[in-house]
């Protein structure tokens, strides 16, 4: 399980034991991960200039947790050029049916690519299909949970979503397909 406190990453693989992000990378690329039982059989092993061997099985899952601030939010709408008063007023927020700012729903389905990215690096995001089901505010944890459901050649379909822990209420849900890092046989 990977989590994010703030903007300084430190993780916990897994359910095994914390350490910080750089470290949480080297120890990624150190070693093999194999964490799951294949729900469709067979094996995939992915090899990199980065990795010795990563081996990606359905029924895994990584998760990553965030707290988004409005000063995330700020910077997100300055990036994107999207400044929807509904992620920045309060005023307006309260008047159309919010009681505070919402984050912006593809910061937050950015925690997806995250988790993708660490989990499977050099994958390549094919198609998502995402549902937001209600509204995450600044100062509320969330957790973004991805979990491979069946890898059919060199494609991974994952199932996603992501949860208010301090409720349990899910704020999205949904399916991404990527393409996995080609096994270039390479020992390093």
């Amino acid at each position: 399980m990977f989590e994010v406190t703030s903007s300084i990453p430190s993780c916990k693989i897994f359910g095994r034991m914390f350490i910080s992000g750089p470290r949480m990378m080297l120890g990624i690329f150190r070693r093999t991960l194999n964490l799951g039982q294949w729900r469709t059989g067979g094996t995939v092993g992915l090899r990199d200039n980065f990795l010795r061997s990563v081996h990606i099985q359905a029924g895994e899952k990584a998760e990553l947790t965030r707290v988004f601030t409005q000063n995330d939010v700020l910077a997100f709408s300055e990036l994107t050029g999207d400044t929807n008063p509904l992620h920045l007023s309060t005023d307006y927020a309260q008047t159309h049916r919010f009681a505070k700012p919402v984050v912006h729903g593809a910061l937050v389905g950015g925690l997806i690519s995250a988790v993708l990215g660490t989990k499977i690096p050099g994958c390549i995001l094919l198609s998502q299909e995402l549902r937001f089901l209600t509204p995450l505010h600044t100062g509320e944890e969330v957790l973004a949970t991805v979990e491979i459901v069946k890898i059919k050649m060199s494609i991974a379909w994952i199932a996603v979503s992501c949860v208010i822990k301090e409720n349990n209420t899910v704020i999205l849900k949904g399916e991404v397909r990527v393409m996995l890092p080609e096994d270039k046989g390479q020992n390093v």
